[in-house]
């Protein structure tokens, strides 16, 4: 795969991902009265862009890893002005700081739930004009001395239930294997017109995705196929297409949280964790099998950059509305010395898991 083939497909998969969280800021600074003065697309120096009416810059830069937008009198990344009394009362209505505490939340938290809408709408669309796979699974394989093999699993198998969990597609058998909370598996099949229930012990082994990238998850020896070999593939109508979409953003975002969730307590490996090359690298895979999936990891990838940057972390939304929340609770804002404390080890941690997740993606590709 060339370069471009990697660079331009990941540059529009991110353009729009970016342009949508920072519109879901501007367009309600807009609607609580804060002027914007800058609306970026990317980092570093700009290479083109316009002021519209309102004076507003709207630009693209040079490093497009990201995206900003910049409000009237903000010195600081916690959009604090120096001192109110250098802004005019016309003025100091413009300002992010003086707006009540729950517009600034608003305004805050517009961008992640911008990004949830985004992906809401690729899937209704997906789910609407392409259709959603509900083909029935059938373990075609079981391999030799694998987990499945001694837990009494067989070829022709349909697989109904894993975890509780009824299952309406292929798909959903390996996310729910792989995202089981135990490496102890509940299944239940359907063999001879009779219910049978099973429980597997998974073990973790080191493979490639769809994709040819390694990955490391749990693993029972089987392989699967839909029944009949008959792809079950339907349209749904909008209210269908949305509850499904609703759950496919569920799903990601709490499969997300418990991944974190292990990793910080030390049971999951932090080695899957990826970062631009990485993202890189799947968005141009993913272009060359054509426009649906690439339309899927955009909303992918949206639901991923809404759920960090509501991580409590100063520096991202979640670390605003964290300093928000403790306005609310005490009457009255951090100080700005102590916000600025926050926000140094906020830009600390950034650049470690930053550094962290672009070494996964160079160790990914044999440079380390």
């Amino acid at each position: 795969m060339s370069i471009i083939n990697i660079i331009i497909p990941f540059i529009i998969l991110i353009s729009v991902v970016v342009f949508v969280h920072e519109y879901g800021h501007y367009y309600y600074a807009k609607k609580y009265g804060v002027k914007v003065t800058d609306f970026s697309i990317g980092f570093g120096k700009e290479l083109f862009g316009w002021t519209d009416k309102d004076g507003t810059r709207w630009k693209v830069c040079l490093i497009p890893l990201g995206g900003y937008v910049k409000f009237f009198g903000d010195t600081n990344p916690a959009s604090q002005p120096d001192k109110l009394s250098k802004f005019s009362d016309k003025d100091q209505s413009y300002l992010l700081a003086t707006k009540k505490l729950y517009q600034r939340a608003i305004i805050v938290s517009a961008g992640p739930i911008a990004n949830f809408v985004l992906a809401l709408v690729i899937f209704s669309c997906v789910y609407m004009f392409f259709g959603k796979d509900f083909s029935v699974p059938v373990i075609q394989d079981v391999k030799v001395d694998s987990p499945a093999y001694k837990a009494g699993l067989k070829k022709g198998d349909q697989i109904l239930v894993i975890n509780d969990k009824k299952i309406t597609s292929i798909t959903e058998v390996s996310q729910s294997i792989a995202l089981s909370e135990t490496n102890l598996i509940k299944i239940s099949v359907l063999r001879d017109k009779k219910e049978f229930d099973f429980q597997v012990q998974s073990i973790v082994q080191d493979a490639k995705d769809n994709l040819g990238n390694n990955i490391s998850r749990k693993m029972i020896g089987i392989q699967i196929i839909p029944l009949n070999n008959e792809i079950n593939r339907q349209k749904l109508g909008p209210a269908k297409a949305i509850y499904y979409s609703l759950k496919e953003i569920w799903f990601t975002i709490s499969s997300t949280m418990s991944y974190v969730g292990k990793m910080i307590i030390g049971t999951e490996k932090a080695d899957q964790l990826g970062g631009p090359i990485k993202i890189a690298q799947i968005t141009g895979q993913v272009a060359e099998l054509g426009i649906i999936p690439f339309l899927s990891i955009m909303a992918y990838i949206s639901i991923s950059l809404g759920l960090i940057n509501l991580f409590p972390i100063p520096l991202l939304d979640g670390g605003h509305l964290l300093f928000y929340f403790y306005e609310f609770v005490r009457g009255k804002p951090l100080s700005e010395k102590m916000q600025t404390y926050f926000f140094k080890f906020g830009l600390f941690v950034l650049f470690a898991l930053m550094f962290f997740s672009t070494y996964n993606d160079l160790k990914g590709l044999g440079l380390f």
